[in-house]
């Protein structure tokens, strides 16, 4: 949480010799290159100590004046991931069928997506992320910053973080994801940001035959 500004020396950077940081980095990216959205998932359990490790990374993310705009809820109870289930179909059989503008039917055909989420069950754990608009001490109300910009830093750290521990994820956004406050008693500061849901893949999942782009067209160099 924000602080008075005290400065302390650095202690923790560490520096590397630049044939090694070259390695890391490389080693890094082809690692990240093997990470893929997953739509189909085992129920094996997989071990707390992981969730939590992964959740304490992402807390360490930047984020605007040190607030710490978010709140991570991980859900394990199946009588909750139906719930959660039962009302994201709902959401999305809407999407789906009334809102979503042809053009944005067509690109999601080409990842054979559609209003059936059963990854929201089989899948053992589910992580609903929270972006707090507000924080709140002794009764006031305090502005936080960046919150978007916060959170998705941090969303992304955790799902870095998930896949080097040895498990696959998904990134689910119902619209809108205001269920999630009813079903998980998650206060008015709160809005849900992003459903991860986390597990091992099932032995036979499929996923789609898709391209990143290359450098050079993600990157510029002045």
């Amino acid at each position: 949480m924000a602080t008075s500004y005290r400065p302390v020396p650095l202690t923790t950077f560490q520096r590397r010799a630049e044939d090694e940081m070259v390695e890391r980095a490389r080693a890094f990216r082809d690692d990240l290159r093997r990470r893929r959205t997953v739509r189909e998932y085992s129920d094996e359990a997989v071990p707390p100590d992981v969730i939590d490790a992964c959740i304490e990374a992402a807390g360490t993310a930047p984020n605007g004046a040190n607030m710490q705009p978010w709140h991570f809820v991980v859900v394990r109870d199946p009588d909750v991931k139906a719930k959660i289930r039962e009302a994201a179909e709902e959401e999305e059989r809407d999407f789906y069928r009334n809102r979503a503008p042809p053009e944005w039917l067509e690109a999601l055909a080409a990842l054979g997506t559609d209003e059936h989420k059963p990854f929201l069950e089989t899948a053992p754990v589910l992580i609903a992320i929270f972006a707090e608009s507000y924080s709140l001490r002794d009764g006031e109300k305090i502005k936080n910053y960046y919150v978007q910009e916060s959170v998705g830093i941090a969303t992304g750290m955790l799902i870095t973080g998930l896949h080097r521990a040895g498990l696959a994820t998904l990134t689910h956004t119902p619209s809108p994801m205001g269920f999630l406050n009813e079903i998980l008693g998650r206060p008015k500061n709160e809005r849900p940001f992003l459903l991860l849901v986390v597990g091992y893949p099932a032995d036979d999942a499929l996923v789609p035959d898709i391209r990143k782009k290359p450098l050079g067209e993600i990157a510029t160099e002045l």
